[in-house]
């Protein structure tokens, strides 16, 4: 099940264009990994999930293909394959398997992800 972490402490990750769209990048917040994408499907999107894949116990998600599944934006893990919805933290193949979401937006042309 997946957990949905809301806050109002917002932390600056990067500059947007430092994500290459499509793609995901990894960031050390507060001692918790968090991969962060940015999808370009008509307008530049970002989303953040817990970096740590269950399925293979390696932090490994920034490091995934981005895709989507009909209407589902996805990420792959690089080991097992399995499919992580980047708005839920569902793992399709396993959703006794899911992991955490942040909130995360672009505001000024950077990367803020929500703890």
């Amino acid at each position: 099940m997946h957990r949905d972490i809301q806050t109002d402490n917002w932390i600056s990750v990067c500059a947007l264009d430092e994500i290459v769209p499509n793609t995901g990048v990894c960031a050390l917040l507060n001692d918790t990994q968090i991969a962060v994408f940015h999808v370009d499907d008509g307008g530049p999107r970002v989303f953040a999930i817990e970096n740590y894949d269950p399925n293979s116990h390696a932090a490994v998600l920034s490091r995934g293909l981005v895709g989507n599944l009909g209407e589902r934006i996805v990420v792959a893990s690089p080991i097992y394959k399995q499919h992580f919805d980047l708005q839920t933290g569902e793992c399709l193949e396993s959703p006794e398997h899911s992991v955490a979401t942040y909130p995360a937006r672009v505001e000024g042309g950077k990367v803020w992800v929500g703890l």
